[in-house]
């Protein structure tokens, strides 16, 4: 790892397919070769940039992807505030430091949320936008498994919190999926770094980001095309919720049959092709069927 100010040192080769860094606050993963076209992918709450692990490989191919973990998560160090905007304007920051003038994002599930707030600020930096299970507005939210409520909750959430095993972090990913899915060990550690005071407050500014102003509204009011990808059987968003961003112009809606709210672990080969196709268009590319 180095740390640099956004820019590779002159010793780094411009064209490595794979370096991490911290910049700006936030550990950042780069994979495909730096002169590709810019993809930036970013993760949801108590998430990292793993997250986003089985579909690099078909990405990177193509584009120069930019994975951050998120202040406070995975392992980046914890920040001052974790309002959305404020986190926008670091990852802008960061852009802003590696060169990029025009970039597509991808944000998962609250990810959307940062990423809508990306181009809120700076509309000039973002070409497109995919949105993978990002839930509309609040009354979208479904009851949400036991195991959340009493991680996440008082009395018992600070208590057990610090304490969980490895089976339960994977039972906790476990239970937004509708398929069996395979967590990597490092996304675990990841996942295990994240302190309960940070999730906790990490939940309740994307509540009030949402809260505030739906995100079908925000999108409206931008000019930049959008995809929206949801499972058909996601148990923490109302799947038929998708369609609240029919409202949005140029925007498309896909639902994958069978397919719970982690779509890059569920079924990665889809999830990937529909957002290479996204990315290097920035319009509608055929429909995929998994």
């Amino acid at each position: 790892m180095y740390k640099t100010d956004g820019r590779p040192p002159p010793h780094h080769p411009r064209m490595s397919e794979h370096s991490v860094e911290l910049s700006h606050g936030m550990h950042v993963a780069h994979d495909g070769p730096r002169q590709a076209p810019p993809l930036l992918l970013i993760h949801g709450s108590g998430a990292s940039g793993g997250f986003w692990g089985p579909v690099v490989p078909a990405l990177a191919r193509h584009h120069h992807v930019i994975r951050v973990d998120l202040p406070g998560c995975g392992q980046s160090p914890p920040a001052a505030s974790y309002d959305v905007r404020a986190q926008a304007g670091q990852v802008a920051a960061l852009l802003d430091g590696l060169g990029v003038r025009s970039v597509a994002v991808a944000g998962h599930s609250s990810g959307g949320y940062v990423v809508t707030a990306l181009a809120e600020h700076r509309p000039d930096l973002v070409r497109s936008i995919a949105l993978i299970s990002s839930g509309p507005r609040l009354d979208a939210l479904l009851p949400q498994p036991l195991l959340f409520r009493v991680l996440l909750a008082p009395p018992l959430g600070p208590l057990l919190w610090p304490r969980r095993s490895d089976a339960t972090i994977r039972r906790g990913i476990s239970a937004t999926c509708a398929r069996p899915v395979e967590v990597p060990d490092d996304v675990v550690a990841d996942i295990r770094r994240i302190t309960y005071p940070t999730l906790r407050t990490v939940l309740r500014q994307n509540s009030a980001y949402i809260a505030e102003r739906s995100l079908p509204e925000r999108l409206a009011a931008l000019d930049v095309p959008v995809l929206v990808v949801f499972g058909a059987a996601d148990p923490r968003w109302e799947p038929s919720s998708a369609h609240q961003y029919d409202v949005v112009p140029n925007a498309r809606i896909e639902l994958l049959p069978g397919v719970g709210h982690v779509p890059m672990y569920e079924e990665p080969e889809a999830t990937g092709t529909l957002l290479l196709g996204f990315a290097a268009t920035g319009v509608d590319t055929p429909p995929v069927t998994p």
